[in-house]
């Protein structure tokens, strides 16, 4: 299955307090996140394209010498929303996957799993059964608690017919929606169902300093 990633890194990631975009933090072996979220659909013959929404002159300055022929730099959006519209505007191929660009311990197993299901399937996402109980809050108080058989933790890549997103993006800047991630959009304005794929709990999003220590 042919497909293109849209990998959204443009973030400012205030959380990390690095003064500077967290993706190009580095790693134990002095390689940035980005070049970890990269690395299996670089490596992948099966993603034709990647489309990095990030700023130019960061990533030359500190991803120098990588520059292979499958890889569109955009820049990216106020939002991660408009970001990833930004991204698939360059896309070609009938499937899109987006990613985070902090998220840099994407196993193989579980992108195979996420492309077998795409043979079959208009959306899908990467997912792990929530480990604690969760509670809704309103106004300071508990309201609610789920069942946490029923509850998952959403991760990326997310999965798509490129037509369908679009679609669905297309309607969301319409109505002037937010959506908290890639997904809802689909389930807010189509009748798709979005398939559920087994993710890794290892497959983290870089969000606060502490997370660079595991």
């Amino acid at each position: 299955m042919k497909y293109s990633t849209v990998i959204v890194a443009a973030g400012k990631g205030q959380r990390m307090n690095l003064g500077f975009n967290k993706v190009y933090a580095k790693l134990s072996d002095d390689r940035t996140i980005l070049e970890h979220a990269m690395e299996l659909f670089m490596a992948d013959e099966d993603c034709r394209q990647i489309t990095l929404v990030t700023d130019a002159e960061d990533y030359y300055h500190n991803i120098k010498g990588r520059w292979p022929g499958k890889i569109t730099i955009v820049r990216g959006g106020d939002t991660r929303q408009q970001s990833v519209s930004n991204g698939l505007d360059t896309v070609f191929t009938e499937n899109v996957f987006i990613h985070d660009g902090a998220r840099p311990f994407l196993d193989k197993e579980s992108l195979e799993r996420l492309k077998k299901t795409m043979e079959t399937e208009q959306a899908a996402l990467l997912c792990v059964p929530a480990k604690d109980t969760i509670k809704v809050v309103i106004n300071g108080f508990i309201t609610e608690t789920p069942d946490r058989n029923t509850l998952m933790n959403a991760q990326t890549p997310q999965a798509f017919r490129t037509s369908l997103l679009l679609e669905c993006m297309a309607k969301a800047r319409k109505e002037g929606f937010t959506g908290t991630d890639d997904t809802s959009l689909i389930e807010r304005y189509s009748d798709v169902k979005v398939r559920a794929v087994e993710g890794s709990y290892a497959n983290i999003k870089i969000t606060t300093p502490e997370d660079l220590k595991r």
